[in-house]
């Protein structure tokens, strides 16, 4: 079918005749023979197929009843020991609060932390001599599984939807940048507000298991696959298993194709750049997430898909899915960043088991940028926005710049669609978040009291090697601004302006610290290596630490994001939520969260001048006007940059449907 409609439902016309019958029929048995794909011939330790002791795979010999209880202690013996662990390292300025609370109205459990008078000069200071970095010296963090701040949990909606997320990532099992933790944040939102939400998710080998709660392997089944065979593309299946979890307080599921034969589908030490063919890769992934709906009867209300990995999800369903009993839901598609639209071959497409051909044309998947060339490529992306009932991304500006010539060749696409084109601002973790209760930091801050951020200054600038220029009153309160940058190195974060935001701020008399890695690094490592080794007003650390971007985010008085096209940015929100104030280039979300003089600063450029105006203003006035400077702090710090308020347009987009 095509899709030739916009609005709630999509108006379909038939498919040709040459098309409707594309996918031949498997002759391949559930639990015999071989598939021309590979199948599984025994049960692996971790690593393989069925990681884990075998009374935990549930393997004959095993009563069932006590491997459920002694599941059930080793979960709670686990989490426990994390919360003595992060109790222990600040008994000095914290206390765990009780989560009875939240398990009684079985919602996902929370750890709660309230600052408490701290004596400062009772915790040492680091040093860039010590023997390991003080960010890698700190235990593993237990997050709270409630939203909203001090973890309470939110208030039940007045009626109940049934979600599946299908996607790459998820914070963090499988994050590489904001996706992960956008999908996340809004599970566990809408989740806490008693909605029925599952994310399905691809079981990389790479993915920590000890992350995962009441895991356990569920079954097998066959996933139509397309595979080269003697110098052409047949259909047959591959052994697909479903593992199911719990993490972060959200119900996952988890897919592993067979890794018998010559399958190295997910297999790697990282989510992205493994051994295997991405494309393949996740045109598999989707066809096993609509098949696993299918044989497990499932029937969500929606089925949410984020970014090309997973558009050819909507494609599958208004095309075979739909029509072959599951029938129920309704297919919404969010856009994080159109830097890849999935380019695939018609011929590649056959991973799904179906021909690409059917949407070799304008009107559906064809990439125009194709058009005339040999062979025409599909966009999966594009596909995406065709076939998927609602397209949202992640921020109202975003929105409009995309539609209007910003989203490049896909413009004409986004503005043929646009009354099912939405745009909606991400939020962030404010429990992930939170000064006031995070576990990572040595002691907590909050709006009401920042003597905590000024003493975390100085325990920076001292375990980095940076010059602590606290004033002579012991307030730490000192006028030399600490500028952090926290970012993927690559064009579209604006590496030119931020390699000369450096060399700006010293001038300027500030500190710079940037947080970074990505292909394009090749300068910064440089600068590292010569110019700015051991300087004591300049840190670059090329690579990515979870616990250091806390640290970071908490020391901070500037936050930089001088992106040249941002959807929506999460770290000038972070930054604000920590009592920074950021200065970003006005583009995207970031146009959407920070407001010129009254917020943070902004340009609009994309030059070194244009950016010196804004760096030069926000250096000048955290110098010579404090109490302004404090005040706008604070104010940032009360914002709500949260999921409450964004989950809720969703399920009102869920609801439109």
């Amino acid at each position: 079918m095509a899709v030739t409609g916009v609005g709630n439902r999509i108006a379909r016309r038939p498919v040709p005749a040459a098309t409707a019958s594309c996918v031949r029929p498997l002759h391949h048995q559930r639990h015999g023979g071989e598939s021309k794909v590979g199948s599984c011939s025994g049960r692996k330790q971790r690593g393989g197929c069925f990681p884990g002791p075998k009374a935990a795979r549930g393997e004959a010999g095993a009563d069932p009843e006590e491997v459920k209880r002694l599941s059930a202690e080793n979960a709670e013996l686990r989490a426990r020991i994390k919360e003595l662990e992060a109790f222990i390292e600040r008994e000095e300025a914290f206390h765990v609060a009780s989560a009875e609370a939240a398990v009684e109205q079985q919602l996902p459990g929370a750890v709660e932390v309230a600052a408490e008078p701290v004596d400062f000069d009772s915790i040492p200071l680091p040093t860039p001599s010590d023997e390991k970095p003080f960010w890698e010296s700190i235990p593993v963090r237990t997050l709270s599984a409630t939203s909203g701040s001090g973890g309470a949990p939110a208030k039940p909606d007045g009626f109940k939807l049934n979600v599946v997320h299908l996607t790459a990532e998820m914070a963090p099992l499988a994050k590489v940048g904001g996706l992960g933790d956008v999908v996340t944040g809004l599970a566990r939102s809408c989740t806490a507000r008693g909605h029925d939400i599952e994310i399905i998710l691809p079981f990389y080998e790479c993915i920590d298991e000890d992350l995962l709660e009441d895991f356990k392997f569920e079954f097998d089944f066959d996933c139509p696959k397309g595979c080269e065979w003697d110098g052409s593309f047949q259909v047959g299946s591959l052994k697909t298993q479903v593992f199911t979890a719990t993490c972060e307080g959200i119900k996952m599921v988890l897919l592993r194709p067979d890794w018998g034969g010559d399958c190295n589908i997910f297999k790697g030490g990282r989510v992205y750049a493994g051994s295997y063919n991405e494309t393949e890769a996740y045109l598999y992934f989707c066809r096993a997430g609509l098949e696993f709906l299918k044989v497990s009867g499932r029937q969500p209300d929606v089925i949410h898909l984020h970014e090309w990995q997973t558009s050819a999800a909507a494609m599958l369903y208004w095309e075979i899915y739909n029509k072959d009993g599951l029938h129920k839901p309704r297919v919404v598609l969010t856009i994080h960043n159109m830097d890849n639209t999935g380019e695939c071959r018609a011929e590649e497409f056959m991973a799904t088991g179906m021909l690409g051909d059917a949407f070799n044309t304008v009107e559906k998947a064809l990439d125009e940028r194709t058009i005339g060339h040999n062979p025409e490529r599909l966009s999966l992306l594009k596909g995406g926005v065709v076939y998927s009932n609602a397209v949202t991304t992640v921020s109202p500006t975003y929105a409009v710049e995309t539609s209007t010539g910003g989203g490049g060749w896909l413009s004409g696409t986004l503005a043929e669609y646009q009354q099912k084109y939405h745009g909606i601002l991400n939020g962030i973790d404010d429990v992930m978040w939170d000064p006031s209760s995070d576990l990572y930091l040595p002691c907590a801050f909050s709006k009401d009291d920042l003597s905590g951020k000024y003493f975390l200054q100085r325990y920076l600038r001292s375990g980095l090697g940076l010059e602590d220029p606290a004033s002579d009153d012991g307030s730490g309160n000192n006028r030399k601004p600490l500028v952090v940058c926290i970012t993927r190195l690559v064009p579209q974060k604006g590496i030119h302006l931020i390699r000369h935001a450096i060399w700006q701020t010293v001038k300027q008399g500030g500190q710079f610290v940037l947080l970074g890695s990505g292909h394009a690094d090749g300068d910064f490592r440089h600068l590292a290596e010569n110019d700015f080794k051991d300087h004591d007003q300049v840190k670059l650390i090329l690579g990515y630490s979870e616990a250091l971007s806390h640290f970071l985010f908490a020391a901070a008085d500037i936050v930089l994001v001088p992106s040249i096209f941002e959807p929506c940015g999460l770290t000038q929100m972070i930054g604000m939520r920590y009592g920074a104030l950021p200065v970003v280039r006005r583009t995207g979300g970031l146009a959407d969260t920070v407001e010129d003089e009254v917020t943070g600063f902004t340009f609009d450029g994309t030059d070194e001048g244009s950016l010196d105006v804004a760096l030069n203003k926000a250096i000048d006035w955290h110098r010579t006007r404090a109490s302004k400077w404090e005040e706008i702090a604070v104010s940032n710090m009360a914002a709500d940059f949260g999921w409450s308020r964004s989950a809720t347009m969703y399920l009102d987009l869920y609801r439109s449907l």
